[in-house]
């Protein structure tokens, strides 16, 4: 039976193997990328701390449209971190008069409403190595390959375990060590089976959540596996006012601020239409997570609490998938997880190579 398992091991390795290496190796690198960015643009995203208080958000608004008279605004992300800079979401107009498909993010500075940088994240190396890590480079083909390596992978880790499990205390503590002093062939064995066995837990979430951007079918499966609606919760409409003017900005973030202050973001997307709201999306310091915003809504014209949706509102499935991304980046614990995370996506990309290397040793050509 082990000889099936072996073969089944191999042949699914030596498919998808270099598809493995790479979207571990780009993994690693995606582990840290906030905190990369925040390094090297450390001026994009922080500002030095003033005395002198903050500008209203409405008069950074404004600057930005007479720097940029085009530019139309669809939200702004607030930090309480008094040294960040406001991260503005903004289209500018193409050449051909229709909005730039790409989005663009102005970044200003809260104490005096200049405008540091535009930026797109659509043109930056970290957006490269995402495109290599889920799609090869962007292809549909190369999403599909990237997604059925990824399936491969469970497989393979499945039928690595099988091959690896031990008969007796001796073999467990051969498997599970590693012998440094070796040639490098028995030193390729070690590494392949004791870092396997290690890390094998890891590597297999960090597949199966991978699935979820991969392939439509094991998306729409999470809601019907929880029985819950994939659909959001519709926010509340405005009630249209003639003999009003329209709320501003900054009244609707003094209200949130008092309902929850001191959060890690304030994220509020503008009205879209005569009816909409403004939808402020809140990462408080006691979620589970960074994915788990509460969003909070206010009237357009009169700037009105509506109502609030809490992250534990939100139907079972939709809570799981929001939580895949900080499971699948490892930050779902903060610094510790993304240590983890890296090292584990670094090990991984070892594996190919070691078993490649065990292959041809077994049938005799090194």
């Amino acid at each position: 039976m082990k000889n099936f398992f072996r073969t089944i091991h191999l042949f699914l390795s030596l498919v998808s193997g270099i598809f493995i290496m790479m979207a571990c190796f780009t993994g690693s690198i995606l582990v840290f990328e906030e905190e990369l960015q925040h390094s090297i643009y450390h001026d994009r995203y922080f500002v030095q701390q003033q005395a002198d208080l903050q500008l209203p958000v409405g008069t950074v608004l404004a600057n930005l449209k007479k720097e940029y008279p085009e530019a139309k605004v669809s939200g702004v992300k607030i930090h309480s971190d008094p040294a960040r800079n406001l991260e503005i979401a903004i289209s500018l107009p193409g050449k051909d008069g229709k909005p730039d498909p790409k989005r663009l993010t102005a970044f200003a500075d809260p104490y005096t409403g200049r405008v540091v940088e535009l930026y797109s994240y659509a043109d930056s190396f970290f957006s490269t190595v995402e495109d290599m890590h889920r799609r090869l480079l962007g292809t549909d083909i190369g999403k599909l390959i990237m997604g059925t390596s990824t399936l491969l992978f469970l497989f393979i880790m499945i039928t690595g375990v099988i091959l690896w499990w031990p008969k007796t205390k001796a073999m467990l503590k051969q498997r599970s060590s590693i012998k440094w002093k070796a040639n490098w062939k028995r030193l390729a064995y070690d590494f392949h089976h004791a870092l396997g066995i290690y890390t094998v837990i890891f590597l297999f979430i960090f597949a199966f959540t991978a699935l979820a951007w991969s392939f439509q079918w094991f998306n729409d499966g999470i809601y019907k596996v929880t029985n819950s609606s994939k659909e959001p919760i519709k926010p509340p409409t405005s009630t249209i006012v003639d003999s009003l003017g329209k709320a501003g900005i900054d009244d609707v973030l003094a209200d949130v601020y008092t309902r929850v202050p001191n959060a890690v973001f304030y994220n509020i997307g503008l009205p879209k239409d005569s009816i909409a709201v403004f939808g402020v999306s809140v990462l408080s310091r006691t979620a589970i997570h960074e994915t788990a915003t509460d969003n909070h809504y206010y009237d357009q014209y009169s700037g009105a609490y509506l109502k609030t949706v809490a992250f534990g509102d939100r139907p079972i499935g939709q809570q799981i998938r929001a939580s895949f991304k900080p499971i699948h980046i490892s930050s779902i614990f903060g610094l510790p997880s993304k240590i983890l995370g890296f090292l584990v996506c670094l090990i991984g990309t070892t594996f190919p190579i070691t078993g490649v290397i065990m292959w041809l040793s077994r049938i005799k050509k090194i």
